[in-house]
């Protein structure tokens, strides 16, 4: 599974989002085309790279003509309504700003959808968000992360004076987040904007065990000498084979065998890496069936609803386990013209590799040619293997 993983260490803003993202190589046409798309005319964007701390960056930066007025939240979200967007993106943009108008609106005391954004900040906002949900869309993840976010320290200037940081709208918006205290950020680090985007972009903290693919830096508009003002992304795959899972049991005496199986298919599609059963003997006698499923933390919900939802259990109990085993890759063979399977390679102590052929794969090439599963099995194990071993005398 591809992942996203957001690290505000620094804070989040929605400029330091699309840098960094612009970094990791999602392209910069379709962002270069967002203003004609939203309707936004004489709107310019500048992309360019500059370092912070030493550290090289991505920077967007929009050149905003001086706006008539101001705009109300509800006049931004008939904006993007309106433009040709996909559904996910107006969606979960629209979301991202009735998040703030709530926030805004519980600040002064004014209904959501009469919170007014001034010139420019309205222009900015509806490119930041918007910009930020496309961006994210083609960075073709399937879920996206969140390490604690630095809300930076001090006073920020508003209308009325001074207020201390984070600002209330940005103190509501956070609300649910973890965030980090103490470090060198110093300023307004988080934005309304970049809470907004962490609170509907993300599935909540990153999972106990991945392996980094490739990182993006996106810098602030702030250049200050202690510390890098700018925001990681990095791409990741998860890693079941790392980490704490979460061990779920449940002992059924009234389920008929021939249901073992469907269950067994919900609590995988559920997020179950392993599901096991077998017989127990229940109080009076009864005989019974154990099943147990293992998962990230992340999925336990998920679960414990499918295992309730997909049997007759009353109740069910779980725990907490470490795991450890072999890292794995994975390699495919061609079995035979148009014919493939994959198979596992298991990276064994000491430098050795394990091929394990993937069974449903093996299932469907045996269907197709018309072979034995253990013949095709066999042929992938040999194949792979032989690649192994052709790659270790190249090296």
């Amino acid at each position: 599974m591809r992942i996203a993983i957001i690290d505000p260490a620094a804070g989040i803003s929605g400029d330091m989002t699309l840098g960094a993202l612009l970094d990791l190589g999602v392209g910069d046409t379709w962002l270069r085309d967002l203003p004609g798309r939203l309707g936004l005319k004489g709107v310019g964007v500048a992309i360019g790279d500059v370092h912070r701390c030493g550290l090289r960056c991505r920077q967007v930066r929009f050149d905003i003509p001086p706006q008539p007025h101001g705009r109300h939240i509800g006049e931004l979200i008939e904006l993007v309504r309106g433009a040709p967007l996909t559904p996910r993106v107006k969606q979960r943009s629209e979301a991202a700003f009735r998040l703030i108008a709530e926030a805004e609106g519980r600040v002064h005391g004014v209904a959501p959808e009469r919170v007014h954004l001034h010139e420019i900040g309205a222009v900015d906002a509806v490119l930041d968000i918007v910009g930020a949900m496309e961006g994210f869309e083609r960075l073709d993840v399937e879920r996206v992360h969140a390490l604690p976010a630095a809300v930076g320290a001090g006073w920020v200037s508003a209308a009325h004076g001074q207020l201390p940081i984070p600002a209330p709208a940005t103190g509501l918006l956070l609300e649910g987040i973890p965030v980090a205290s103490g470090g060198p950020v110093e300023g307004e680090a988080t934005t309304p904007t970049g809470a907004a985007l962490l609170r509907v972009l993300t599935d909540g903290p990153a999972p106990s065990g991945w392996r980094p693919l490739a990182s993006g830096w996106g810098a602030g508009e702030r250049d200050p000498a202690t510390y890098p003002n700018a925001l990681r992304i990095t791409v990741a795959e998860v890693v079941p084979e790392a980490g704490q899972v979460i061990v779920l049991a449940a002992d059924l005496d009234d389920l008929s065998p021939e249901y073992v199986e469907p269950l067994r298919e919900s609590l995988t599609a559920a997020g179950a890496i392993d599901v096991q059963s077998w017989t127990v003997h229940m109080k009076k006698g009864r005989p019974g069936l154990r099943v147990e499923a293992l998962m990230r933390p992340s999925d336990r919900e998920a679960v414990c609803e499918a295992l309730f939802r997909n049997s007759t259990t009353a109740g069910l109990r779980w725990w907490t386990a470490e795991r450890a085993t072999l890292s794995r890759d994975e390699m495919t063979v061609q079995v035979a013209p148009g014919v493939t399977a994959r198979a596992k390679l298991l990276r064994v102590p000491g430098g050795g590799v394990r091929v394990k052929p993937e069974y449903d794969d093996v299932m469907a090439a045996a269907a197709a040619l018309g072979r034995s599963p253990i013949d095709v099995a066999r042929a992938v194990q040999r194949d792979a293997e032989a690649r192994i071993a052709n790659v270790k005398e190249q090296e």
